[in-house]
């Protein structure tokens, strides 16, 4: 009898992968797993039997069990209570004699298999049965209407025997399974696209599971199912507070600091500032007890600890301290529901109660994927929930002209927009400041100037006599000295 785990359900034993699934597998159902070679179809299905405790059976039509058992043993799956109806294709079936067995009709070949099945289906009393892949049973039946009428047979017998049953199907437009579909209770759909795995719930009967595409990894532990983020399922409630940047000047731009649990973007081009700016409400935040994580998106983590120690920040007793936990990211290096849920570790696992990513461009550039703008939308949307404070550093390459919040239509993600700004004085490149957007309080609508020193950051009196920065032609009114 299949042993079911305490949601009633049966575990893949595929980390995370339950979580799509509202718990795992039925009992005594068939879940067809299909997907192009090299998708994972194989290794997900021994996730599947290493996660039994009673004996369970492997029905292999394709690879010889020794190379299954190999495998298994590669990723550290624990099979050695698994039985093996070995029906692969071997070298030595072509060396004996035995051309009737290869090539009599489908009718007595399948038949023989079934008799084979049952047999050690009843010597075996298996909790869960593989059946690796189950389209190899297309070339032992003379025709598809035998095909499906045999498959059904031999699903009903193994759920009736208490199994609960994993098919595997290659998924190719010359070999359409649209049939066994129909025929089993959950399909889960694996894919491959130039190195971004992913793994689709299309069907499952008797229960709701989380739609969409889900981010999957295959690393020398096996595979990993990595959940797409869903805002909508998370939420924790907090007191709304003032996060100080720790620079007088700065709060009084902001009309006192941040509020807690809102997302605030930082945009400007190159070298103006942003992340040394967002770096300065970390530590704030860290040096008053709270928790925070950067992920660097643009630059390598010992960079940037040695920049903020320049300005004499302590970023780097913070981050020794544990206080801080700063990781950079290149590209390729995770997917992007690997990455959020780091974010969900760092949030929920960690206690971080501010979440800095550095910056967009390098984000996109990280994942390369179609939907880098709408993951960004629902992580700042889950932090917002969990009463987060985020902070996005935002580039435009725009240095000087035309001013422009983002290049991705983001600004709606902001709560607050913290502008920096290139302006040209007299032959030199000096910097500005100033808050465009604050839904939560009312806030200073004047530009500041804005230095970066040795002492760290330093923002000066209003500039009461600058005009035209956000049209691209800023002028100084009355104002010999400039900014």
């Amino acid at each position: 009898m299949t042993q079911a785990g305490d949601t009633g359900r049966i575990p893949t034993n595929v980390p995370y992968a339950d979580e799509i699934l509202n718990g795992g597998l039925l009992p005594r159902s068939a879940v067809l797993v299909r997907g192009t070679p090299g998708a994972g179809k194989t290794i997900f299905g021994l996730h599947v039997l290493a996660g039994g405790d009673g004996t369970d059976l492997y029905i292999n039509l394709g690879e010889p069990a020794t190379y299954l058992r190999e495998t298994a043993e590669q990723f550290g799956l624990d099979i050695g209570h698994v039985a093996f109806l070995d029906r692969s294709a071997s070298s030595a079936a072509f060396t004996q004699d035995s051309t009737y067995d290869l090539f009599h009709s489908g009718e007595v070949e399948n038949s023989s298999l079934v008799d084979a099945v049952r047999d050690e289906v009843t010597e075996t009393e298996p909790d869960r049965v593989v059946i690796d892949p189950i389209t190899e049973l297309r070339y032992l039946t003379p025709d598809e209407h035998q095909f499906r009428e045999q498959v059904l047979g031999l699903l009903d017998f193994l759920k009736g025997e208490g199994a609960t049953v994993v098919l595997t199907s290659q998924a190719a437009p010359s070999v359409p399974d649209d049939d066994l579909q129909f025929l089993v209770d959950a399909v889960l759909t694996l894919q491959n696209n130039g190195g971004r795995r992913t793994v689709e719930v299309s069907k499952f009967r008797g229960s709701a599971t989380r739609d969409g595409k889900h981010g999957v990894t295959i690393t020398g532990d096996g595979m990993c199912v990595w959940p797409r983020l869903d805002p909508s399922r998370h939420g924790r409630s907090g007191s709304v507070e003032t996060l100080s940047s720790g620079v007088d000047a700065l709060d009084d731009l902001l009309g006192g600091g941040l509020t807690t649990g809102t997302m605030t973007f930082l945009s400007g081009p190159t070298g103006v500032g942003k992340t040394t700016t967002g770096l300065q409400f970390v530590t704030a935040a860290a040096n008053s007890g709270t928790q925070a994580v950067v992920y660097s998106f643009e630059e390598d983590r010992r960079t940037m600890l040695d920049r903020a120690t320049a300005l004499g920040m302590g970023l780097q007793d913070l981050s020794g301290a544990g206080q801080v936990t700063v990781r950079d990211i290149g590209p390729g290096e995770v997917a992007i529901d690997e990455f959020t849920r780091q974010v969900r570790r760092a949030v929920e696992g960690d206690d971080a109660g501010v979440v800095m990513i550095d910056g967009v461009t390098g984000y996109e550039r990280a994942f390369q994927t179609e939907n880098t703008t709408q993951q960004l939308v629902n992580i700042g949307r889950y932090l917002r929930n969990m009463n987060v404070t985020g902070l996005v550093t935002n580039e435009v390459h725009r240095i000087t002209g035309e001013f422009r919040v983002t290049e991705q239509e983001m600004s709606h993600l902001a709560d607050s927009i913290i502008v920096l700004r290139h302006v040209e004085y007299r032959g030199e490149l000096r910097k500005v400041i100033g808050v465009l957007k604050m839904r939560t309080q009312s806030f200073e609508h004047r530009l500041r100037r804005f230095e970066i020193t040795e002492q760290g950051l330093v923002v000066g009196e209003p500039l009461s006599n600058l005009r035209g920065i956000l049209t691209g032609t800023p002028d100084w009114i009355g104002d010999e000295d400039g900014p």
